[in-house]
């Protein structure tokens, strides 16, 4: 069956999004504005706001791109590995690989994403649609490696604190000046280290129940 063919309106949208994209990326938060979109493409600012109500609606579709690009990043690596902690590695990393186009700039998005009443903040509302993409990844990252000993309901609460762990990588990751990240990127193989050592403790039923209120207050404090 043909695709259906796009309306103008479609196109336009489109093409308004593609602009803010490129512009978030080259010239930031701040220096992107819904004026200057539109007099790039040779629409009015009424057209373009019909389509995107503020910059922030121009932000989550910055969120989506990122996140639908570390998902197609991420997918045909997993399909590869089964060990869970190799497979967490590639969920982490391959975030951090679409993020960095935009390190340049990154404070600026998260001086305005900081604040819990913002629609920018990554755990608003919002932002919900780009992290359950997030969320999807390290689900799948855990249920489906290879079977690790690990708890059932240990395993059912580690992707939501593995999300929680990803926005703190994220936040270290906008202050670290260090070439191609590096401190970064040694901060999460310490970090996995840690974790693929203490994740088989979890079968010891003393420390079971502690880890298991562990992740469900990380939970907790998520929600």
């Amino acid at each position: 069956m043909p695709k259906p063919r796009e309306t103008k309106g479609e196109r336009t949208r489109q093409r308004i999004r593609a602009a803010a994209l490129h512009s978030f990326r080259e010239n930031g938060y701040d220096a992107t504005t819904i004026r200057a979109i539109a007099d790039e493409l040779g629409l009015s600012v009424g057209v373009t706001n019909y389509h995107f109500a503020s910059k922030n609606h121009l932000v989550q579709e910055l969120y989506l791109d990122v996140q639908e690009a570390h998902r197609a990043a991420a997918d045909p690596q997993l399909a590869g590995e089964t060990r869970l902690i190799e497979r967490l590695r590639i969920v982490y990393s391959a975030g951090l690989d679409q993020l960095e186009p935009y390190h340049a700039h990154a404070g600026e998005f998260l001086s305005a994403a900081v604040s819990p009443r913002s629609p920018l903040n990554p755990l608003s509302a919002e932002s919900a649609p780009a992290m359950a993409i997030t969320l999807g990844l390290f689900t799948e990252a855990v249920e489906g490696a290879a079977a690790s000993g690990v708890p059932d309901d240990i395993r059912r609460l580690l992707p939501r604190a593995l999300v929680v762990s990803y926005l703190l990588l994220a936040l270290f990751w906008v202050y670290d000046p260090s070439d191609d990240r590096r401190r970064t990127r040694r901060l999460l193989d310490r970090g996995l280290k840690l974790l693929g050592g203490v994740l088989p403790l979890a079968r010891l039923p003393l420390l079971r129940g502690t880890l298991r209120d562990l992740l469900s207050l990380v939970d907790e404090v998520r929600t």
